[in-house]
Parts: C-alpha cells; sequence; structure tokens
C-alpha cells in the first residue's frame, strides 16, 4: 500500500497564507496522475513554519480531497513526543491512512531514545507509521539495530531513508521487513537496487507520471527502463536539492509552471535570479517549458 511514486506534498501559500484552492488543486493533480500516495507536511510542505491548527488544516483537506482514491501518509513528527502523538491521534481521526514520523530534530536524542520515542507514538496511535531516518536535518542518525528493534512493532510498516548511505539501507533491508522508500530522488534507483521500493519524492510534484512510471518499473523488476526513468530524471531532481534548500527550488519551478506561488515563510527565501535562470533551463531541457 505504501510503495512506488509518494509525493511530498507542497503546501502552497498567497499572502502569507495558505492556499487551499491551489492545495486541492494539487491533490486533484496526483489523483489524476496517478501517484501511488500523498505526503502532506512533511520538509516539503514545510511544517516548521506551520501553527499547529495550519499543520491539521491541511491534513484534513488534503484527506478530504483525496477521499479515499489514494493513500495519504501524513507528516505529523516531531521532537517533542506528546506533540507528535497528538497530530498523529488527529490524523488517524480525519482518516489519514499512515503517519510519516520524523527523527526527533534539535534535542538530538540516543539511540535508546529514539527507540522509545517512536514506540510511544506507535502504541498510542493505532496507524501504520512511516519512520523518517534524516540525519542531515536532524543531527542524528537512527541506526539499523535500532530500526530493526522498531520493526517488530506491528504498525511501524515503512522507513523513508535519507541518510545517503547505501549500506546503511542494505542493513536494514536484511535485518527487517520494512517497506523501504528513498528519501532522495537521486537515490531511488541505487536504493532499490539493494531492496528500495519507491520513494518519497520532491521532483514528483511537477512530474508525476514519470515518477510513477520509473517506481513502477522498480516494482516490477525492470532495472533497464529504470535505469532510463533514472537518467532522465537526474539533473532536474538533483538540481531541486542542490540549488537552494528543499523546498526552495520545487516551488520556483512550480511558479514557473503556474502550478502555484513560490511564496513560502521565513527563514526560507525565494531563489536569487542566477539560481531562477539556471533551473529555467533545466526545466527547458527537460521539456517542461515547451
Amino acid at each position: 500500500m505504501f510503495s512506488g511514486s509518494l509525493v511530498a506534498l507542497v503546501t502552497p501559500f498567497a499572502d502569507g497564507e495558505i492556499d487551499f484552492e491551489t492545495l486541492r488543486e494539487l491533490v486533484g493533480f496526483h489523483i489524476q496522475s496517478g501517484t501511488d500516495g500523498i505526503v502532506p507536511v512533511g520538509t516539503t510542505g514545510e511544517s516548521p513554519t506551520l501553527s499547529h491548527e495550519e499543520h491539521k488544516k491541511v491534513i484534513k483537506t488534503v484527506v478530504d480531497e483525496a477521499a479515499g482514491k489514494v493513500p495519504v501518509i501524513a507528516g505529523t513528527g516531531s521532537n517533542n513526543t506528546r506533540e507528535a502523538i497528538e497530530l498523529t491521534r488527529y490524523a488517524r481521526e480525519v482518516g489519514a491512512d499512515a503517519s510519516l514520523q520524523i527523527l526527533p530534530y534539535y534535542n538530538k536524542p540516543t539511540q535508546e531514545g529514539l527507540y522509545h520515542h517512536f514506540a510511544a507514538i506507535a502504541h498510542a496511535v493505532d496507524i501504520p507509521i512511516i519512520l523518517y531516518n534524516i540525519p542531515g536535518r536532524c543531527a542524528v542518525n537512527m541506526e539499523p539495530p535500532t530500526i530493526a528493534r522498531l520493526a517488530e512493532i506491528e504498525n511501524i510498516v515503512g522507513i523513508k531513508e535519507a541518510s545517503g548511505k547505501l549500506d546503511q539501507v542494505s542493513q536494514i533491508a536484511l535485518s527487517c521487513s520494512l517497506t523501504i522508500l528513498s528519501g532522495d530522488d537521486s537515490l531511488t534507483l541505487p536504493i532499490a537496487s539493494v531492496g528500495g521500493k519507491g520513494v518519497v519524492s520532491v521532483v514528483a510534484n511537477i512530474v508525476p507520471t514519470d515518477v510513477k512510471a520509473f517506481t513502477d518499473a522498480i516494482l516490477e523488476g525492470d532495472f533497464a527502463t529504470a535505469r532510463q526513468w533514472h537518467n532522465k530524471l537526474f539533473t532536474l531532481a538533483s538540481a531541486l536539492l542542490s540549488l537552494a534548500t528543499n523546498p526552495i527550488p520545487i516551488k520556483a519551478a512550480m511558479a514557473m509552471l503556474k502550478m502555484c506561488s513560490e511564496e513560502m515563510r521565513l527563514p526560507l527565501v525565494n531563489l536569487n535570479e542566477k539560481q531562477k535562470e539556471l533551473l529555467a533551463k533545466i526545466l527547458d531541457e527537460y521539456g517542461l517549458l515547451k
């Protein structure tokens, strides 16, 4: 259920507020495009600058608009375990299909602390949980033995791996049966080669049918076709993560494609003109501006 092309959905803004009309349009776009799952209010959805009320409204809006046509995996993690439980309970109440749980950031827990944090959430809320390991943003790496322990909990069903370490992905695949999802578009194929089953994708915001075709090939075991898609997507996907901090580039790209405003909230700021020129060139070479 939670494999293939899962889009890390942006949160569109207009004049400082969430643009719910555009948010609903984006959900409809992904349903029509065959996206396998929608992941709102994660990193790409700018969850750090949303109030709790806004966070909840985005989850409910996406769930309501999806209307059971595509799974919704709501970002409900926090570095405060009680807060994560509260958000996860809300997501379950309004009908989210699963929860994406990021590593606790800033307070830098031990491996034992990580285990008890995620175990507490899983035991408190009866909803499928996908762990999200991204050391670069959280200052701590969840190690494979900890992940294997957590995999023994029935409703912990997957992990979004963004450590950038293929050896770690291999260790996870060998130690447990969690569904492994790439947390980096450019690493989807390498991670698939050692057991990955898809991606939580930033680039799928603008080319969902391509990412869907890519992950379909992976799930069918057609790695020759998958490599062709990897090669096609690589420059675009890499630019969206290297030009500036995600989600700055993807919002700029979506604005160029007239999908939503490039507006963000501080401390994030827009690309400069030189960066925009480079991004426009990459979008044009991909065929998106024609």
